[in-house]
C-alpha cells in the first residue's frame, strides 16, 4: 500500500495512515441557515466526519460563516467557475475547498484561490469529474477514458503546485466503475497526494449502494483512498450508513457490532430473517469490535462461523450458543438470544 502524505481539513487529518473519514453534502439550499444546519447535525449524528455544502452564490458563500459557528465537522466548500466564491468561502471560514481548476478560469483566478487558501492554512481538493472532462483531452483520446480523466487531474495539480501550493487533496470521480477504478490505478503511481474516492451519480439507495462498494471496496482493497462519499439521491443520512459498511467489510474501520448471518437453506428450522432483525435491532448502537454470527443450523454453526467472536446456531426453536468455536450451552430461541445479548455485553 503507498502511503500519501496528509493534510488537515479542520480537524480530521487525511492520509499518512489516517483512518478513511466519511464525506457527505448537503442538499438543502446553503442559503438556508437553519435547514443546513440541521441537517448537518443529523449527518454527524449518523457519523459523519467531514462535510461539504455547495457555494453557487455569494449568499450561500456568505452563509458558512453562520453555518461554520453553529457546526463541529470540519466544513467544505463546494465550488465551481467563479473563482470569486471560492475566496469569498476562505474567508467565509470553510475549512476547506474543492475546486476543478479547469473550469475556475486563467491563471489569475486559481492564483486568487490559492493565496487565499496559502493565507488561512486552508487545503483545496482538486475535483476532476468524467461529465466534464476538458475538450482537448475528449478529442485526444477519443471519448472519456480512464487516461483522460488521470490526466486532467495531473494537469490541474501541476498548475496548482507551480503557484507553489502542495495542501491538496486530489479526486477522480465517474459513474462507471471500471473507468474510475481504472484512472486511480494510473495517477496513484504519479502523486502522492491523498486520495477522495468516491462513484458520481451512483443513483438511488439501493442501486447506489451497490455501485458504490463494488467502486470504493476495489479502491479501498487495493490500498486507495483517504476520504470518501457515497454519493446516493435521496436523503444523505443514508450515505453515511452505507459508507461505514463498505469501511467494515473492506477491514478499513470498525464501527460496532459486525454481524454475519447464513442466507439459510432447506435446513433450516426457524425464521432466521426475523431472528436476525431482532438481533441487529439489538446490538445497534454497542461500540464493540466484535464479530456476532447467526447461523440457520448445525452446519454453518461453530464450525462455518469458528472465526466469529461469538454467536449462535439455530436447530429446531432452539439454539447454541457458541464463543470463538466452543459452545457453551443450547437454549431455546428467546433464551439463546438473552445469552448472546449479556455474552456480547461482557466480552
Amino acid at each position: 500500500m503507498k502511503e500519501t502524505r496528509q493534510i488537515l481539513c479542520g480537524g480530521v487529518p487525511i492520509g499518512g495512515g489516517a483512518p478513511v473519514s466519511i464525506q457527505s453534502m448537503t442538499n438543502t439550499k446553503t442559503e438556508n441557515v437553519r435547514e443546513t444546519v440541521d441537517q448537518i447535525l443529523r449527518l454527524e449524528e449518523a457519523g459523519c466526519e467531514i462535510i461539504r455544502c455547495a457555494v453557487p452564490t455569494m449568499e450561500a458563500a456568505s452563509a458558512l460563516e453562520k453555518i461554520r459557528e453553529r457546526i463541529s465537522l470540519p466544513l467544505v466548500a463546494d465550488i465551481h467557475f467563479d473563482y470569486r466564491l471560492a475566496v469569498a468561502a476562505i474567508e467565509a471560514g470553510a475549512d476547506k475547498v474543492r475546486i476543478n481548476p479547469g473550469n475556475i478560469g486563467d491563471d489569475d483566478k486559481v492564483l486568487a484561490v490559492v493565496e487565499a487558501a496559502k493565507k488561512r492554512s486552508v487545503p483545496i481538493r482538486i475535483g476532476v469529474n468524467s461529465g466534464s472532462l476538458e475538450k482537448d483531452l475528449v478529442e485526444k483520446y477519443a471519448g472519456v477514458t480512464a487516461e483522460g480523466l488521470a490526466e486532467s487531474a495531473l494537469r490541474n495539480i501541476r498548475r496548482v503546485e507551480a503557484m507553489g501550493f502542495h495542501d491538496i487533496v486530489v479526486s477522480m470521480k465517474s459513474s462507471d466503475v471500471r473507468l474510475n477504478y481504472a484512472a486511480h490505478q494510473i495517477l496513484r503511481e504519479q502523486v502522492d497526494y491523498p486520495f477522495h474516492i468516491g462513484i458520481t451519480e451512483s443513483g438511488s439507495v439501493r442501486s447506489g449502494t451497490v455501485k458504490s462498494a463494488a467502486g470504493l471496496g476495489a479502491l479501498l482493497l487495493g490500498g486507495i483512498g483517504d476520504t470518501l462519499r457515497v454519493s446516493l439521491t435521496g436523503d444523505p443520512v443514508n450515505e453515511i450508513g452505507a459508507a461505514k459498511e463498505i469501511l467494515k467489510a473492506c477491514g478499513c474501520r470498525a464501527f460496532g457490532i459486525n454481524l454475519v448471518s447464513c442466507p439459510t437453506c432447506g435446513r433450516t428450522k426457524v425464521d432466521l430473517a426475523e431472528i436476525v432483525d431482532r438481533i441487529e435491532k439489538k446490538t445497534d448502537g454497542i461500540d464493540k469490535d466484535l464479530t456476532v454470527a447467526v447461523m440457520g443450523c448445525e452446519v454453518n454453526g461453530p464450525g462455518e462461523a469458528k472465526e466469529a467472536d461469538c454467536g449462535l446456531a439455530f436447530g429446531k426453536d432452539r439454539a447454541a450458543v457458541f464463543c470463538r468455536g466452543e459452545i457453551l450451552e443450547t437454549a431455546d430461541t428467546e433464551k439463546a438470544i438473552e445469552l448472546l445479548m449479556d455474552l456480547i455485553r461482557t466480552m
